[in-house]
């Protein structure tokens, strides 16, 4: 099955609720979602003079550090949902994993920006990856599969070297395999896999020759206007994120077409807020959407230093429609992500702060969690420099200063 129209559609997804409320300075944004990614979104709602309320199943979460309110509630609670809606001028989220019904019940308390359809669709693998083939987006080759034959059907459709991943969950490389692309893989470990995955549905994807990756952040505000932020260039080391720059560095066609595409996604799903579209660069030229993110993105860190207008401000204006930011790079900047291993991996548990802190132009952002764990997302570097590849090497440098 190959996806290659370039029938770009613009047709929009409906939404639960059409809203055009501006949420004012002094006024109330709830997040579903008390990570990272929400307390950094806390921060800037507060630099705007907004109060915020955020939802999260734990009371200590990072944004519980800096938000006003904190809501404690899995992702499925109901009712916890709808105690975060209560009273607040408009809703966002800092991730996709919330239960429809939360979302609906959100929806009718309060106006959900992004919008309940766009993430029921991004949330689930298998819709995802559809919705943007049948809308003429350049994808790689797929299957999806409900069973464990079905997979084994599918390894072999897809010429024997493909990534399993499972529709609903799953990320920094958990709920993924990879099957046949470092060695053949028999039919009896496809089944094995799938018994592993543990999924009702898996998303089966062609293993692709690739020269890059890279991503474009777009937001949308309530009144459809539209921005890009030029590409990010991504180095992933088992399956996460270890370093991100911006820009890209890509050839001017390759970027109009990269940013391109994320708009018009933004449009086609009719988001409210943000959209992250990680994409593929293969060895032939092909330009190919990988996944979606339906709220701020880890290889958009750096533009708090690079742009006018930080991932997280401009989720907090399209929250509260308010007028979109610049976009536009005013300077290179980059990210390295600080993982669990490595307070795990320092002389006695201690990262070396103080020696990264010397390198010229870079930050330390920590995010307050407690249990450094391998693989947990800990905080991140940030640095600018003349260019790109400046300020990616002063990050580069900072991580190994840090593990001393």
């Amino acid at each position: 099955m190959s996806h290659s129209s370039r029938s770009f559609s613009s047709r929009t997804v409906s939404s639960s609720i059409v809203s055009t409320h501006v949420v004012q300075p002094g006024g109330w944004l709830g997040i579903l979602g008390g990570g990272q990614l929400g307390r950094m979104t806390t921060m800037a709602a507060r630099t705007l003079g907004i109060h915020t309320r955020v939802m999260d199943p734990d009371a200590h979460c990072p944004a519980s550090f800096v938000a006003d309110e904190v809501v404690v509630g899995v992702w499925t609670d109901v009712e916890a949902a709808a105690r975060l809606a209560s009273g607040v001028g408009a809703v966002t989220l800092e991730i996709e994993q919330i239960g429809v019904p939360a979302l609906t019940r959100v929806a009718q308390l309060a106006p959900l920006r992004p919008g309940v359809e766009p993430v029921r669709i991004i949330q689930d693998k298998s819709l995802q990856k559809s919705w943007l083939a049948e809308h003429g987006f350049p994808v790689g080759d797929f299957r999806i599969a409900r069973s464990a034959d079905e997979l084994v059907d599918s390894v072999h459709a897809l010429g024997g070297h493909v990534f399993a991943k499972v529709a609903r969950g799953g990320y920094d490389g958990r709920g993924q395999a990879r099957l046949g692309v470092d060695r053949p893989s028999s039919e009896e470990e496809v089944r094995r896999t799938w018994k592993t995955l543990a999924a009702e549905v898996v998303v089966a994807e062609a293993a692709l020759d690739l020269a890059l990756e890279i991503s474009v952040m777009a937001a949308r505000s309530p009144s459809s206007e539209v921005r890009s932020y030029p590409a990010a260039r991504n180095h992933h080391e088992r399956q996460i994120l270890a370093w991100s720059v911006l820009p890209a560095d890509v050839d001017q066609r390759l970027e109009a077409e990269a940013e391109r595409l994320a708009r018009e996604i933004a449009e086609g799903l009719g988001i409210e807020g943000l959209v992250c579209v990680e994409m593929f660069v293969t060895r032939d030229g092909r330009l190919l959407v990988n996944e979606l993110a339906p709220r701020p993105h880890n290889s958009y860190h750096q533009s708090e230093r690079a742009c006018a207008t930080s991932q997280f401000e401009q989720l907090v204006r399209a929250a509260c429609n308010l007028p979109l930011g610049a976009t536009e790079l005013e300077q290179p900047a980059a990210i390295h992500n600080l993982l669990g291993e490595v307070w795990l991996d320092a002389p006695g548990g201690v990262p070396d702060f103080a020696s990264a802190l010397s390198i010229p132009t870079v930050r330390l952002h920590l995010y307050e969690k407690h249990e450094p764990r391998r693989g947990r997302k800990m905080g991140h570097l940030s640095a600018t420099g003349v260019n790109g590849d400046e300020a990616l090497e002063r990050v580069k440098e900072a991580y190994r200063r840090l593990l001393g």
